[in-house]
């Protein structure tokens, strides 16, 4: 059945880019898009969905997809005084470490992590989790719960599970953190993301992809990194590798390697076009590192634009840990593919983008630092060339049928000036009135179809209560959740 969804606004694809379309419509064939233009006469059994006042969007790309319920809500938000309650204690990492949810748990934990990406306007996710909750990092079980979940929501998702060689911890209360190592953990954790591969793509879902997902570059040895780009190379797959994001990662690896994150990228092989690095804001030429460079030669910047690598921008989660990207136009005149990224709660690309519009003014020193357009055309067109996909990120014939239109009728959204702009200044992720993802419809009027919103909220609820009293038993001086984890103001004396 052919389904025809209008707006009055339309952001197609034309002459290689978004162009705006007034009183539009997408005309969708089973899971491709067939036509793009004005509205014309359904022809008899032809669905019609009319979103009215509201701008129609390719399906928004996030790379950096949060996958569970408590990552970066704590670290960014508290102060430098009770971030050292999230590492592990040595002693937890040596006798007494666990998985604190059960696999039910950690599957529920999936599915409402991606119902909230589905409620956002995301409609391909490549999901990040902290591993902060777990014996080690996750397992093939887990990723075959989370294709499940994804294949069940009706997702569009770049799958793997996480594996590192260390963990940072906390040796004491008063010195600072390192990494502790587990390297044959490392080795078999590898092992379990090529085996979860070659499972998926056995699978053969057209919805799901799978990648490699290894953790932070810090975590991982040269000899795993290696074993990561010979894997990617045989299994012919993409590689996530949060690495520039830090002065953590740049101290530590220069200690134990003398070597800055680059370097040991490109020596290990990973530097190339198969790799995407959220954040990447740490590079030799920023304010940050101008200290531990030296005298080092190397323009990072230049390193990344000549191998092709991907960066994911997560403009929200950089500037809540105080960070920001030097700069968005920078980055893209240097010619870096820019996509996006969420890597924290909510997992809001609107209100990321609107975020990253203005502290590129702010880093930049000019109003027209970084045009809403050129966020929106990261949060679409940049993914999908992060990703190699011809097919996504735009509304246009032949494309994957996957489009989100957000609403701009609210009173609260004030005028409309111009559709982007209006969506990004004073609307969210939940403006979203409808997503359709290779041709199903996702989400309608706000809604996802079969979940039980109040009892999956009630679930996340009890969970993220488990997972608050597991932060005590981690922590170096096992110190109670009042003390550990503070409130903003103190309670009410009777």
């Amino acid at each position: 059945m052919t389904l025809r969804v209008r707006a009055d606004h339309v952001v197609a694809f034309q002459d290689g880019g978004h162009v705006l379309l007034p009183d539009g419509e997408v005309v969708i064939d089973g899971d491709v898009v067939t036509a793009v233009g004005p509205r014309t006469s359904p022809n008899p059994g032809d669905e019609v969905i009319d979103t009215g006042a509201s701008v129609l969007l390719p399906g928004l790309i996030d790379l950096d997809a949060l996958a569970d319920i408590d990552h970066a809500v704590f670290d960014s938000c508290w102060g430098a005084a009770h971030s050292v309650g999230l590492d592990w204690s040595a002693d937890w990492f040596h006798q007494r470490r666990r998985d604190v949810l059960t696999r039910a748990e950690r599957r529920l934990v999936r599915h409402y992590a991606f119902v909230q990406l589905l409620l956002h306007g995301v409609t391909t996710a490549m999901p990040i989790a902290a591993e902060t909750h777990s014996a080690w990092a996750e397992t093939f079980d887990d990723g075959v719960d989370m294709a499940r979940a994804a294949s069940e929501l009706g997702l569009r998702a770049y799958l793997g599970t996480s594996y590192r060689a260390g963990v940072r911890v906390r040796p004491d209360a008063t010195g600072p953190a390192t990494v502790a190592w587990n390297e044959e953990l490392g080795s078999a954790g590898l092992a379990d993301a090529v085996g979860f591969a070659e499972w998926l793509g056995a699978l053969d879902d057209p919805l799901l992809r799978p990648v490699l997902l290894p953790c932070r570059i810090e975590t991982l040895t040269p000899k795993l990194m290696t074993a990561t780009a010979a894997a990617a190379a045989r299994l012919g797959t993409k590689v996530r590798l949060h690495c520039l994001q830090g002065r953590f990662e740049w101290t530590q690896l220069a200690e134990r390697y003398g070597r800055t994150p680059v370097q040991l990228l490109r020596e290990t092989g990973l530097l190339g076009p198969d790799l995407l690095v959220p954040h990447a804001i740490y590079l030799n030429s920023s304010r940050y590192t101008t200290d531990l460079v030296g005298d080092d030669p190397d323009d990072d910047l230049r390193a990344l634009a000549d191998a092709g690598v991907a960066i994911v921008h997560c403009p929200l989660t950089s500037v809540r840990y105080g960070a920001a990207l030097e700069s968005f136009g920078r980055y893209r005149a240097a010619g870096v593919t820019i996509a996006l990224g969420t890597d924290s709660f909510p997992p809001d690309l609107v209100r990321g983008m609107d975020y990253g519009v203005n502290i590129a003014k702010l880093v930049d020193g000019r109003l027209d630092a970084a045009p809403a357009g050129a966020y929106l055309t990261a949060a679409t067109l940049g993914g999908a060339r992060a990703l190699g996909r011809a097919d996504l990120g735009r509304l246009a014939v032949g494309a994957a049928a996957d489009l989100v239109a957000f609403s701009l009728d609210d009173l609260r959204d004030g005028v409309l000036e111009d559709p982007i702009r209006t969506l990004l200044a004073s609307g969210s992720g939940r403006s979203v009135r409808l997503s359709v993802i290779a041709g199903r419809v996702v989400v309608r009027d706000g809604v996802v179809p079969g979940v039980d919103v109040a009892a999956l909220r009630a679930e996340a609820q009890r969970i993220f209560d488990k997972l608050l009293r597991a932060y005590s038993e981690r922590d170096v001086l096992r110190r109670a959740r009042p003390e550990l984890l503070p409130p903003e103001f103190p309670a009410f004396r009777r």
